[in-house]
């Protein structure tokens, strides 16, 4: 066998760096950064090879990062381990790095992995060290194009602070979220991931809240479509809703949230109303967004036995789910959301959640705030000396059980009771779990 030689990176080694990042992944030895990481880095950043006889049997690419180089990739044919020819492909990738003003240059490898290539070239092992990760929801090129659709990446916590609504929340959990979330899972059960899914319910009940948390908990762009914003007088309703969509579907993973879709998805008549042909145009979208992978339709109502019959079949939502008025856990979660923590230990939660049966959680809240507001106009009223005692930091607050339920006598609910019946029967009607 001929001499090895060390270096620099040229573009057409790119297909025997990407062969050995492969042989190290089949390997106990799998590289902790991914191919794609790799193959950028060896074009933007710093990479050597160690060639013999015009063949690349050895690559280290590096990174800078302020003052410390991270070795992206390290990967030697077996052949070559018996020279020296990691010691002197890292002597190469350091000597290259090095007018970087770099402090060290420090490497990450799985625990299977044999470290004695490095050990034996002057790397020490670090002990009581974790290497932890998280993907990027969005790529960089894609940040420009969520921007111009108005989407946005949610909190991670939005799932756990949707308190209580356990049945509501488990059927999300085991229809939507699993499925997208762990597809390998589902395929091993003949589960096909959803792509479209409808929520309806009484107005004020949280559709959008959960539609929000499936998104934060799959760790997805969050897209909504206004309906009242399609069309600008030029171009037609039908013609927004079909560019809007085409510029979705480069996005790589989102969730797509259509609130109020009955205002484009009623019951089509005739003669043919204005927005039919927007009814027409959905229903194209709705069949061609089942045919991508990694995204998610979720359509949200307040009166579902007003939608276009086409609308709700087989074949375009995989779900047709209820989101009803908040249960006791739940309002129990609103209440001591806005009641501050101060007087929270001498309110009376459950009271409040028994008298605010009934209630969605924008009633809650205006109950809640409105108690704190008539509180707060209280001291303001008992003049200067008042709110400036009221505005020390030692200052009790002065807010009871009888506020809150003083609030509530005066908050109207949003839901009648006749929409409740409603609501049920167009469970028992209509809902697809």
């Amino acid at each position: 066998m001929g001499r090895i030689t060390i270096r620099e990176f040229h573009d057409d080694d790119l297909d025997a760096v990407v062969r050995l990042w492969w042989e190290a992944h089949s390997t106990s030895e799998q590289p902790v950064y991914s191919l794609a990481e790799v193959t950028a880095s060896c074009r933007e950043d710093h990479a050597v090879v160690a060639v013999r006889d015009d063949h690349v049997v050895a690559a280290a690419v590096g990174r800078a990062a302020h003052a410390q180089g991270w070795i992206v990739f390290f990967g030697v044919d077996e052949d070559a381990r018996s020279d020296n020819t990691s010691g002197a492909l890292l002597d190469a990738l350091e000597r290259k790095m090095a007018p970087l003003g770099l402090g060290t240059l420090s490497v990450l490898t799985p625990e299977s992995s044999r470290i004695d290539l490095l050990t034996s070239n002057g790397f020490q092992l670090q002990h009581n060290l974790r290497y932890l990760e998280r993907q990027m929801p969005v790529q960089r090129r894609e940040l420009e194009l969520l921007k111009d659709l108005g989407g946005r990446i949610l909190p991670r916590h939005l799932w756990e602070q949707v308190a209580g609504m356990r049945h509501e929340k488990q059927l999300l959990e085991e229809r939507l979220v699993a499925p997208l979330a762990q597809p390998d899972l589902a395929d091993r059960y003949g589960v096909v991931p959803p792509h479209a899914v409808m929520l309806f319910g009484p107005p004020g009940t949280g559709k959008t809240t959960f539609a929000k948390a499936v998104a934060s908990r799959l760790d997805w762009p969050f897209i909504e479509v206004f309906p009242s914003r399609l069309g600008d007088g030029v171009t037609s309703m039908a013609s927004s809703l079909r560019a809007v969509f085409e510029q979705i579907a480069e996005l790589e993973h989102g969730v797509v949230f259509i609130d109020e879709v009955e205002e484009i998805a009623s019951q089509r008549s005739d003669p043919p109303t204005p927005t039919q042909g927007v009814t027409n145009e959905l229903l194209k979208v709705v069949a061609d967004f089942r045919d991508r992978e990694g995204m998610l339709l979720v359509c949200a109502t307040n009166f579902v036995r007003a939608l276009d019959a086409a609308f709700l079949r087989h074949g375009r939502f995989d779900y047709v789910l209820p989101i009803g008025l908040p249960d006791a856990e739940a309002r129990e979660a609103i209440w001591r959301r806005y009641v501050p923590t101060s007087v929270s230990p001498a309110i009376d939660f459950a009271q409040l959640v028994r008298v605010s049966e009934g209630l969605t959680p924008a009633d809650i809240e205006y109950a809640a705030r409105r108690a704190s507001q008539d509180a707060l106009a209280r001291v303001l009223r008992g003049g200067e000396d008042a709110a400036r005692s009221a505005a020390s930091a030692t200052s009790p607050t002065h807010l009871s059980t009888d506020d809150y339920t003083a609030a509530l006598s005066v908050t109207r609910a949003t839901v009648s009771t006749e929409q409740q019946e409603a609501f049920l029967e167009d469970i028992e009607a209509l809902a697809r779990l």
